[in-house]
C-alpha cells in the first residue's frame, strides 16, 4: 500500500487520458481528492472495480462496527466519496449496482456490470481416480473461506438431517469454527488451488450459495465458487436470490436452488439433485 501511495504522489495524471482503480479504490480515490478531481475536470475518465462497500462489508456483513457509530459513518462517506469521484462504477452483480445506487447514490449511467469468472487454467473438467473406500459414495463438496454470508451452519445443519445416509459423504473445505461431528461429514481445513480442483472433479454434487439469509449481501452476489463449479461442469446448488438470478435458473442442466437459512429446503434439494443423476 505505501508503494501505491507514493507512486500516486510522483505520477502525472495528465500523462493518461484514463484511470483504472482496483480493488477497494475507497482506500486511494478520497485521499487522492484533489488529484482526481484536476484530472477529471481536465477531461480524464476515472473507472473504478467497486465490488466491495466498505460500508456493507463492516457493519452488515462481518459485523466489526456497529451500525450508526462514528465508525460506520466513516465507512458510509468512504463508499459515497469515492463513487462521486467516478466516471464508471464497475460492479459484479445488478442486484449489487442496485443496492449501491440506493444507499451511496451510484448513478445507474455510471454502473457497468462485470460478471466474475473462474481461472480456467486450475478450474477445468477434469476426471481424477476416487480412493476405494469412497467407489460407492455421493460426494456433496462444499468449500469457503467461512464468512458469516455465506452460510456454512445451513450446510452443516443440512448435514445433521441426513446423517443416517451411508451412501454420501459432505466434504467441507475451508476453516469452520464449530464442527458438526458425524460419520458423514470429512473436514479439510486448506487446500492449494490445484488440489482444491482435484476435490471439486472428485465431488458428485457442489455446493455454492450463499445460504445466509440473513445478511443483504449474501443476496446481492454471486458466489465465487458457483463461477468455478461451472467452470468444471459439475452440478450445482445455488440459494435462491436475486444475484443468483441474474445467471442461473432451474431450466438450466445441473443447476438447483434452495432457500436460504433454511437446511430442511438445502436437504431436498440435495436429494433431488443427487435423484437426477441416478436416472
Amino acid at each position: 500500500m505505501a508503494h501505491v501511495i507514493r507512486k500516486l504522489i510522483t505520477c502525472r495524471f495528465s500523462d493518461y487520458d484514463e484511470i483504472f482503480v482496483g480493488f477497494a479504490p475507497q482506500l486511494i480515490i478520497p485521499f487522492f481528492e484533489g488529484k482526481f478531481r484536476r484530472y477529471r475536470n481536465d477531461g480524464g475518465k476515472v473507472t473504478i472495480d467497486f465490488f466491495i462497500s466498505v460500508y456493507d462489508t463492516l457493519v452488515n456483513d462481518r459485523k466489526k462496527i456497529k451500525k450508526g457509530s462514528v465508525p460506520a459513518s466513516v465507512a458510509a462517506w468512504l463508499d459515497k466519496r469515492t463513487i462521486s469521484l467516478a466516471d464508471n462504477v464497475v460492479v459484479d452483480t445488478k442486484a449489487h449496482g442496485e443496492y449501491f445506487t440506493e444507499n451511496f447514490g451510484l448513478s445507474r449511467d455510471k454502473m457497468q456490470v462485470l460478471y466474475l469468472e473462474a481461472d480456467k487454467s486450475v478450474y477445468y473438467p477434469h476426471t481424477v481416480k476416487r480412493a476405494e473406500e469412497d467407489a460407492d459414495k455421493r460426494i456433496i463438496l462444499y468449500f469457503a473461506s467461512m464468512l458469516p454470508l455465506q452460510g456454512v451452519e445451513t450446510v452443516l445443519e443440512a448435514a445433521k438431517l441426513m446423517k443416517d445416509d451411508k451412501n454420501i459423504i459432505f466434504k467441507i473445505i475451508g476453516p469452520v469454527k464449530n464442527k458438526v461431528i458425524q460419520d458423514n461429514i470429512r473436514y479439510i481445513d486448506w487446500l492449494p488451488q490445484d488440489r482444491l480442483s482435484d476435490a471439486i472433479a472428485d465431488a458428485n454434487l457442489c455446493l455454492a450459495g450463499h445460504f445466509n439469509g440473513e445478511i443483504g449481501k449474501a443476496c446481492r452476489t454471486i458466489p465465487g465458487k458457483a463461477y468455478i463449479y461451472r467452470a468444471m461442469h459439475k452440478p450445482v446448488i445455488l440459494g435462491d436470490n436475486p444475484a443468483n438470478r441474474e445467471l442461473f435458473d432451474e431450466s438450466m442442466d445441473g443447476i438447483g436452488f434452495c432457500r436460504m437459512s433454511d437446511a430442511k429446503s438445502l436437504k431436498a434439494a440435495i436429494e433431488d439433485m443427487l435423484a437426477k443423476q441416478a436416472v
